[in-house]
């Protein structure tokens, strides 16, 4: 009996977080869809759209310093209420605030602040990241690979959910609809979920290798090429990413006469990304297991696919001027983006086994700052070339490329540190 009570509770915080996480993943996407009608009705030049979008990313940036210890220090609950509630009540004022520029700004940084601190997975610089403490506390090691499945499966899946609805609703609806959202699940969160206690040999996920030798210098983290090789692929791939998610609705209404039912195509890419990347996933750990390549053949083959294949369909989207030919270029490049799982993000556990949380909050903090130029910069590109975007994807596909042959020539599969 008691094992079932166990199971009913895990299943009840699994589904409140992957619930989160669906609003989480929506509230990103949908100002980069709001962002058209509003722009129509405000009048805002590209470079404001720029900082509005880029916001976001700043004030992720910030939460990466911020929210590394703050899980172990003030527990799960509040850390995740606080900012859940951070992003769902900014999420919810933004058509109250869209009047002004700067105010509205400053409501993205926030947004962006409350996401990171919630769902900064990965950053164990100085202790467990929110989600990873809520799981460590309560989820049962032999049910933990389920639980984040769950979860990175309901961030896709609220994605989708909101580029497919967002554009059929007046653009302050979607704002106050997934605002709303957030702010009731603060409400059964509050007094549901309580901090337990539990053993230290089992705070760290099934996953993640626990720290065995914590005295390495911190120089050792940029004192080696195979761990810039990472560094410089994962920025090289969130900068197409940013681009896209970013810019997307507004390239295909502007450029190709996108209404707002058509803006809602804007979610097949994200649906041929989270099934790709279950696909490299499995074909990967195949041609180690059964074929007998080498890990690192493994890695630079899918790192390849993933950063060179983006980086031609970039070329490639951006010289055709039909809707559902961009569509589908656009989905592909998506797809192709979804083997980097695969290849460079799946590379920290082979080169630094016991340190692979700390390489990847490197890794992952040098990766927002496409997030924080593409705004402005992709802005500034269109606008001294006269409203061509060419230039834009010309330099993410370079990005891209550069980014594959470093990988290519620097990457390892033998530790480092």
């Amino acid at each position: 009996m008691p094992h079932y009570k166990m199971l009913a509770k895990t299943s009840r915080i699994v589904s409140l977080c992957s619930v989160a996480n669906f609003i989480n993943a929506a509230d990103r996407v949908i100002m980069p869809i709001a962002i058209v009608p509003m722009t129509d009705e405000f009048k805002w030049s590209l470079h404001w759209q720029g900082w509005i979008l880029s916001a976001f990313a700043f004030g992720y940036f910030t939460s990466q310093v911020i929210g590394a210890c703050a899980a172990s220090r003030f527990g799960g609950k509040a850390v995740l209420l606080f900012a859940v509630f951070l992003w769902s009540v900014s999420t919810s004022v933004t058509p109250l605030l869209a009047t002004s520029v700067p105010a509205l700004i400053f409501c993205r940084v926030l947004l962006g602040l409350g996401e990171g601190l919630g769902w900064n997975f990965y950053s164990f610089t100085l202790g467990l990241p929110t989600i990873f403490h809520i799981f460590a506390h309560n989820v049962p090691m032999e049910e933990r690979s389920r639980a984040f499945g769950y979860l990175v499966a309901a961030g896709s899946v609220g994605q989708t959910v909101a580029s497919v609805l967002c554009p059929y609703l007046s653009w302050q609806t979607g704002f106050y609809l997934f605002g709303t959202l957030g702010i009731v699940w603060v409400l059964i969160w509050l007094p549901f979920y309580h901090d337990g206690a539990t053993s230290a040999q089992d705070e760290i996920p099934l996953f993640v290798p626990k720290v065995t030798n914590p005295n390495v210098q911190w120089t050792e983290f940029v004192c080696h090429w195979p761990l810039w090789a990472l560094y410089v692929a994962h920025f090289a791939m969130n900068w197409s990413n940013y681009i896209i998610m970013q810019w997307l609705p507004t390239y295909l209404a502007r450029n190709l006469g996108a209404n707002k039912e058509s803006i809602s195509l804007t979610a097949v890419p994200y649906i041929v990304n989270s099934l790709v990347g279950i696909f490299a996933g499995h074909f990967a750990d195949t041609l180690v297991g059964q074929q007998r390549w080498t890990v690192l053949s493994v890695r630079r083959l899918m790192t390849s696919i993933g950063l060179l294949g983006p980086g031609v369909f970039l070329l490639a989207f951006c010289t055709v001027d039909n809707l559902l030919a961009a569509v589908v270029f656009v989905s592909i490049l998506m797809g192709l983006c979804a083997c980097n799982s695969a290849g460079h993000l799946s590379n920290h556990a082979d080169i630094a086994p016991n340190h692979a949380g700390i390489t990847f909050a490197i890794s992952n903090t040098l990766a927002t700052i496409p997030g924080i130029l593409c705004g402005p910069l992709t802005a500034e590109l269109v606008t001294t070339s006269h409203g061509r975007w060419f230039p834009v994807f010309v330099l993410a596909a370079g990005v891209n490329f550069t980014g594959a042959v470093i990988y290519y020539s620097q990457s390892s599969a033998a530790q480092v540190l």
